[in-house]
C-alpha cells in the first residue's frame, strides 16, 4: 500500500524525536549484552583479586628475579599481570564506547592494539544502548526519513551512530515504477529523486541502487540519463510516494501488481502534482542531457565520484587540464573586457560546468610550471654551451622529479639536472623545478604530450622523436586523438604550435582557433606538408638559439591509403613534425595501442600505462565550455533575498576577501579548512542540502559514508543546535543567526537603489566589506564546485557595478580622491575588469594630477604585460589612455629602453 507523507505542524518548532523500535529479540540482545559487560568489567577484576592477587605480585618486585634463576612462582606472576593488562585494554575500550554513544562524538577513537577486543566491545555497548536510550541510536539524516509529527525544520542532532535496524526492513523493499511518458516528457532519475527524495541531485543514490539490475523488459540500467517506462526502480529507505513491496518480489511481478503511479498524500496523481507546481511557477528539472534548452535556468548537479565519468577523465588529464584552465582564463579576461553595466559574463551549465569543475579538481599548474620551465632553461643552458639538444624520447612527472629519457646517453647534462642510469636520464628534482625563475628561452621539446599515468606518475612521449609514423590503434582510436590534441593545442612547453585534424576535431577549434585546424582527408594537407619539411638538428638548434621555427603535428583518425602512408612515412623520416595515423600502417615506427581496457601501450619503448582518453561526451562537454567562454552578450544578474536586518550576526561567514569564521569557538587543527568549506557551501545555499548531495561537493572524487557523517557532525557540534538546522526532507540549512558578508553586501547595494539620499554612503559601508579576493586563501583542490555556480561570477560583478555607481555620484559630487578610493576597493576583488580600469583613468584624471594620472598608465602598462593570462588590455582602456594621456607611450618606450 502506498506511504502517506508525514503530517506537518504549525506549532512552535521542537525538536525532532525517533520513536525507538525494538523488538523482543532487541531486548534479549541488550540484557545478554549487559550481564556479559557486568561480568567482564566488574566480575573478572573480582576473580582476579579474590583467587590470583593484584596485577604486580611480589615476586616481580625483587629486583633478583631479572637476573637470577626464573622460577614457577615468577612465570606464575606473569601470567597473572598479562591478564590484568588484557582486562585493562577490555575496559579502556568499553569506556571508550560508551562516551562515543552516550555523547554522540562520531566515530569512537581508536585504543592502540586493540582491534579485536574493541569490536567486541563496540557491539556489546550498542546492544546496551539500544537497550537503555534512543538518543544514541538516532540514525544519520542521510539515511532516516521524517518522524511522523516533524516539523518542517528542527534543529540537528547529527551523528555517526549504530544504526537501529528495523525488522520489516529485512522483508519488504521500496520501489518506484517508471511510467509512460506524456506527450513529449519522459520521466529522469532527477525528477523521480526530487519527487520522492525530496531533492532532485540526490539521483545517483537510485541510480547506485539499480545500476545493472535487471529490469522487467530484460534490459539494464547502464546510463544515469536513460531510463524506460515499465522499469521497477529500488530506492532509499526515506523515499516517499513509492510502493512497498516484499524484499525479494520479481520485477515483473511488481510491475503487473502496481502498473499504475503510487499515490501521493493527498490522493492526486503525479501529473496533478505537476499541475499545482506549474501554477506556483514551480520548474521541473531533468539531468543536463535532457535539459530543454529553452529554459534558461537550468539545475546545478554536482555528481558524487562514483558516477561523475567527467572527473575521471578530465581531473586524471592533469598537463591537459593546467593548459585548458590557463586558455580558459584567457577567454574570461576576454569577456571582462566587454562586460556591461548590470550584466555578468555568461557561465557554463550542465556537463560544461561539470567540465570545468573536474578541471579544477585535476589542474597540475605546478607541474606544468616545472614542466616548461626546466625545458626552456635546459634549451637556453645548451644553447649557451654550443651544444645540440638531445632527443628526448619520453619524460615522466612525478610529484617528486621530472626526467627526461635522452638518446644518445649523455652524462654530462646541464645543472641543476642531473644524470641517472649512465646518462640514459635527466632528472631535475621537483623542489629545484619550484625555485626556477621563468625563462626567456625558445620551447626545445613542444611535442612532449601525455599518453596516460602510471602509479608513479604522468608518462609523456615526444611526437617528434619517432622519426617516423605513429599508427595509434584500438577501440578509442579517436578519443586518444582527441586527448592528445587538446593537450598539445594548450600547453605551456610550446611556441608556434600548429595542430592540423584529419577526419575529426572541427569543433575543437572553439578551444584553440590559433593552433587547431581540421581538414577532412589527408590529401588536403599532404602537398603543404611536404614542402614545408625540416631536418631535425636544424630546428632543434633553431629552437634554442632564437630562430625557432614553428612546431606541427598531424593527427589522423582516417586510415591512409597505401600511397599516403608511404608519402607521410617518407616525409616523417626527414621532417622534424610528428604524424600520428589510425589504421593499420605498415611503415610505422612506432604504435600507439589502445586496449580495450584503457591501457595504452608502446611496444618499441616498454611503456605501458592507464591511457588519457577524451571520450565524446568529454570532449563536447569541453567545446561546451569554452564555446560559452567565447559569448560576450552576458547574462542578467538575479535580484538578491532580501534581509530583515544589517545588525551583525550571531555568526558571519567572511567570504569577500580572506575566508574567516567569526562568532565561533576554535576547531582543531587540521579541520578548519573543510568545515568552512561546507559552512560557505551551506552559506550559499539557503533552501537547504541532503547530506548526500554535500557529501558530492566537498568529496568529489567520493567518500566514505562514516567520514562524511562524522564531518557533519563535528562542524553541527561547532556550530551549536541553533545554527545548523534540517528540514522534514533531511536538507541541512543554516539558521537565521548565520550570515555570510556577500549577503550583507547585497542587501546594501539593494538598499542604496530605494534611497537616493543615502545611496553613496550605503554603497561605501558595501565596498569597505571587500578586502580581497573572493574566498582568498582557499587550499588548492578544494571550492572546485565554485565552477557550476553562479557565486564567482555575481560576486565579481556586482562589486564592480556597485563601485561604478559610486565612482560616478563620487565625480559628480566633485569629490575624485572619493571616486578613486572606490574603485580601488572593487579592484581588490575584480582586478581583471577592465571598466574598473576605465574608470579609475578617468577618476584619477578627474585629480587634474599628471603625475598620479602617469603612476596609473604605468602599473596598468606593466600589469597587462606580464598578466599570467596573456592578452594585453582591452582596445577601449588603450583609446582612453591615448585620450587621457597622450604622451603615455613615449614614457612606456623610455622605460622598457631603461
Amino acid at each position: 500500500m502506498p506511504t502517506r507523507e508525514p503530517a506537518r505542524s504549525h506549532g512552535r518548532h521542537t525538536s525532532a524525536r525517533i520513536s525507538a523500535r525494538r523488538s523482543a529479540g532487541d531486548v534479549f540482545a541488550g540484557l545478554l549484552a549487559l550481564v556479559v559487560l557486568i561480568a567482564l568489567v566488574g566480575g573478572v577484576p573480582y576473580a582476579l583479586l579474590t583467587f590470583v592477587g593484584p596485577p604486580l605480585r611480589p615476586e616481580l618486585l625483587d629486583l633478583e628475579t631479572f637476573t637470577g634463576r626464573v622460577g614457577p612462582s615468577t612465570i606464575v606472576a606473569v601470567l597473572v599481570l598479562l591478564v590484568w593488562l588484557a582486562w585493562f585494554q577490555l575496559f579502556a575500550c568499553v569506556l571508550v564506547e560508551v562516551y562515543a554513544g552516550v555523547r554522540r562524538v562520531g566515530m569512537p577513537a581508536r585504543v592502540p592494539l586493540s582491534g579485536g577486543t574493541q569490536a567486541l566491545a563496540n557491539k556489546l555497548v550498542g546492544a546496551v544502548l539500544l537497550l537503555f536510550t534512543t538518543g544514541a541510536m538516532i540514525a544519520p539524516i542521510a539515511k532516516l526519513g521524517p518522524a511522523p509529527a516533524a516539523p518542517p525544520v528542527t534543529a540537528v542532532a547529527y551523528s555517526a551512530p549504530i544504526v537501529e535496524k528495523q525488522l520489516e526492513t529485512n522483508k519488504t523493499k521500496k520501489v518506484y515504477v517508471v511510467q509512460p511518458p506524456h506527450g513529449r516528457h519522459h520521466e529522469s532519475l532527477w525528477e523521480i529523486a526530487e519527487k520522492c527524495l525530496g531533492d532532485g541531485r540526490r539521483y545517483p543514490e537510485i541510480y547506485r541502487l539499480n545500476q545493472a539490475k535487471e529490469q522487467p523488459d530484460g534490459s539494464r540500467l547502464r546510463m544515469a540519463d536513460l531510463i524506460r517506462p515499465g522499469w521497477v526502480l529500488d530506492m532509499p529507505d526515506d523515499a516517499r510516494h513509492v510502493h512497498i513491496v516484499p524484499v525479494d518480489q520479481p520485477r515483473d511481478q511488481t510491475l503487473r501488481e502496481h502498473p499504475g503511479r503510487a499515490q501521493v498524500p493527498d490522493g492526486r496523481i503525479h501529473g496533478e502534482v505537476e499541475k499545482e507546481e506549474t501554477k506556483r511557477g514551480g520548474a521541473k528539472h531533468r539531468l543536463p542531457e535532457q535539459q530543454d534548452p529553452r529554459q534558461e535556468e537550468q539545475p546545478t548537479v554536482i555528481r558524487e565520484a562514483q558516477d561523475n565519468e567527467l572527473v575521471e577523465y578530465l581531473a586524471a588529464a592533469s598537463l591537459a587540464a593546467a593548459g585548458l584552465l590557463l586558455v580558459l582564463a584567457r577567454r574570461r579576461r576576454e569577456q571582462l573586457w566587454r562586460r556591461v553595466f548590470g550584466r555578468r559574463i555568461a557561465r557554463p551549465r550542465g556537463d560544461a560546468a561539470e567540465a570545468e569543475v573536474a578541471l579544477r579538481l585535476g589542474g597540475d599548474a605546478p607541474g606544468a610550471r616545472i614542466l616548461d620551465i626546466g625545458l626552456r632553461l635546459l634549451g637556453a643552458q645548451l644553447a649557451a654551451q654550443h651544444r645540440t639538444p638531445p632527443t628526448v624520447y619520453a619524460a615522466h612527472l612525478s610529484p617528486r622529479t621530472l626526467d627526461l629519457w635522452v638518446h644518445p646517453p649523455d652524462a654530462d647534462p646541464p645543472p641543476p639536472w642531473t644524470a641517472q642510469d649512465g646518462g640514459q636520464v635527466w632528472r631535475l628534482p621537483a623542489h629545484e623545478g619550484r625555485l626556477l625563475e621563468d625563462q626567456p628561452g625558445g620551447a626545445p621539446y613542444p611535442g612532449l604530450v601525455s599518453i596516460g599515468t602510471n602509479s608513479h606518475g604522468r608518462v609523456l612521449v615526444d611526437l617528434e622523436a619517432a622519426q617516423g609514423l605513429i599508427n595509434v590503434r584500438g577501440p578509442q582510436t579517436t578519443a586518444a586523438l582527441a586527448a592528445i590534441a587538446v593537450e598539445l593545442a594548450t600547453n605551456r612547453w610550446s611556441d608556434g604550435m600548429r595542430v592540423t585534424l584529419v577526419g575529426f576535431g572541427e569543433e575543437l577549434t572553439a578551444i584553440a582557433p590559433d593552433r587547431i585546424r581540421a581538414v577532412g582527408g589527408l590529401a588536403e594537407v599532404l602537398p603543404e606538408l611536404e614542402a614545408a619539411a625540416a631536418p631535425r638538428r636544424e630546428v632543434l638548434t633553431g629552437r634554442i638559439t632564437g630562430s625557432p621555427r614553428d612546431a606541427h603535428y598531424l593527427l589522423s583518425s582516417v586510415a591512409p591509403t597505401h600511397e599516403e602512408a608511404r608519402r607521410l612515412a617518407l616525409l616523417a623520416r626527414r621532417d622534424t613534425a610528428g604524424y600520428v595515423v589510425a589504421g593499420d600502417v605498415p611503415h610505422a615506427t612506432w604504435t600507439l595501442e589502445i586496449t580495450d581496457d584503457g591501457k595504452a601501450k608502446i611496444a618499441e619503448l616498454g611503456f605501458e600505462v592507464d591511457a588519457q582518453l577524451l571520450p565524446r561526451r568529454h570532449y563536447r562537454a569541453l567545446v561546451d565550455l569554452f564555446r560559452t567562454a567565447g559569448r560576450m552578450d552576458g547574462e542578467s544578474i538575479p535580484e538578491p533575498e532580501p534581509l530583515a536586518g544589517t545588525q551583525p550576526p550571531a555568526v558571519e561567514i567572511r567570504m569577500l576577501g580572506p575566508i574567516e569564521v567569526l562568532g565561533l569557538g576554535p576547531l582543531e587543527e587540521g579541520r578548519m579548512a573543510l568545515a568552512t568549506e561546507l559552512l560557505v557551501y551551506l552559506a550559499t545555499h539557503p533552501g537547504g542540502v541532503h547530506p548526500v548531495v554535500l557529501g558530492g561537493v566537498l568529496w568529489p572524487r567520493g567518500v566514505q559514508e562514516m567520514v562524511r557523517d562524522a564531518t557533519i557532525a563535528r562542524v553541527a557540534e561547532w556550530l551549536g543546535p541553533r545554527h545548523l538546522l534540517t528540514d522534514e526532507a533531511g536538507r541541512l540549512r543554516l539558521g537565521p543567526e548565520v550570515r555570510t558578508d556577500w549577503a550583507l553586501f547585497r542587501e546594501l547595494v539593494r538598499r542604496s537603489h530605494g534611497d537616493p539620499t543615502a545611496r553613496s554612503v550605503l554603497l561605501e559601508k558595501a565596498l569597505g566589506l571587500v578586502r580581497g579576493p573572493l574566498l582568498t586563501g582557499r587550499p588548492p583542490g578544494r571550492y572546485a564546485w565554485l565552477a557550476a555556480e553562479d557565486l564567482e561570477y555575481d560576486v565579481a560583478a556586482e562589486v564592480a557595478d556597485a563601485a561604478h555607481q559610486l565612482c560616478e555620484l563620487r565625480l559628480a559630487q566633485d569629490q575624485p580622491d572619493a571616486a578613486v578610493a572606490a574603485v580601488r576597493a572593487a579592484l581588490l576583488l575584480a582586478p581583471d575588469d577592465e571598466g574598473l580600469w576605465r574608470d579609475l583613468l578617468r577618476a584619477t584624471h578627474a585629480t587634474e594630477d599628471v603625475v598620479r594620472l602617469r603612476a596609473v598608465v604605468e602599473g596598468l602598462t606593466r600589469r597587462a604585460a606580464s598578466h599570467p593570462y596573456g592578452g594585453g588590455m582591452a582596445p577601449e582602456t588603450e583609446a582612453l589612455i591615448e585620450e587621457l594621456l597622450p604622451t603615455w607611450r613615449i614614457h612606456v618606450v623610455r622605460e622598457s629602453s631603461a
